[in-house]
């Protein structure tokens, strides 16, 4: 409950409280029934991504593409011995560009989980972006891999949200 000022009387506060209510509850309401792409951001280009990779390291982007190349992945373990399940990488392509996309696993209990994509579906990935030639982390066939010096070019996606593009 809001804390209205003490000076204030308590039928001014009813007052402001019911007036918070009626403005406030029905802009919350108008903000979940209107549709996602109003506030959804534009797609990043996956050729920029990878053209200047540091720019977009660790930022959340929005990319639309084709999915290729889907791969589950073995169980695998955290440095803190955790085993995560269901984890699977795919390729989103875009024009002439292509960039890897990895969906982390479900952590702590073994789940069967289906990757959530086909090859050949059209979709919209929210993800982060990670360029990790720092020494940083990605996720591969194997696990979690450190970056190699001669792996300073990896640029990867780890996505959140995958929705199917209904053209």
């Amino acid at each position: 409950m809001i804390e209205w000022p003490h000076h204030l009387s308590e039928p001014a506060r009813f007052m402001l409280h019911r007036l918070s209510l009626q403005i406030g509850l029905p802009l919350i309401l108008l903000g979940i029934a209107l549709p996602n792409p109003l506030w959804a951001a534009e797609p990043a280009d996956i050729r920029q991504i990878l053209d200047d990779p540091r720019v977009y390291h660790l930022r959340h982007v929005t990319l639309h593409g084709t999915v290729r190349d889907v791969h589950s992945l073995a169980p695998y373990k955290l440095p803190n011995e955790t085993v995560c399940y269901g984890a699977y990488l795919f390729r989103l392509e875009n024009g002439d560009a292509t960039i890897p996309v990895a969906v982390l696993g479900i952590c702590g209990s073994p789940v069967v989980r289906d990757p959530e994509v086909e090859d050949g579906d059209h979709v919209e990935v929210s993800a982060t972006i990670q360029a990790p030639s720092h020494g940083g982390h990605y996720l591969s066939f194997r696990g979690p891999q450190a970056v190699a010096e001669q792996e300073e070019g990896i640029v990867q996606a780890v996505a959140d949200r995958i929705l199917p593009i209904v053209e």
